[in-house]
């Protein structure tokens, strides 16, 4: 950050005002990342339990959260096809 108050100098209420929206911006962001990175724990265990039913469950909560997110910009629609086609290729080989 900044150093010493004293060297600063005044900011401008737009400036001010740029850093309150990043931040809001920032932890909001944290939040959805937070969420697909869950999303994503959640259908690789089920997958590694075997368990079919749930994985197709948590598959499709996890395409949905992945698909806000990236609707909302909190990442790239190719970041998250990559993501998307990622996760159905493991649940895909995993019923073979």
């Amino acid at each position: 950050m900044a150093t010493a108050r004293s060297t600063v100098k005044k900011r401008s209420k737009s400036v001010l005002k740029r850093i309150r929206q990043n931040e809001k911006r920032r932890l909001r962001n944290q939040s959805w990342q937070s969420r697909i990175k869950t999303s994503l724990k959640k259908v690789e265990e089920a997958i590694e339990k075997k368990e079919k039913e749930q994985t197709q469950e948590l598959l499709n909560e996890a395409v949905k959260i992945i698909s806000k997110a990236a609707s909302k910009g909190v990442i790239h629609k190719n970041t998250a096809s990559r993501k998307i086609s990622r996760l159905m290729k493991k649940v895909n080989l995993k019923k073979e």
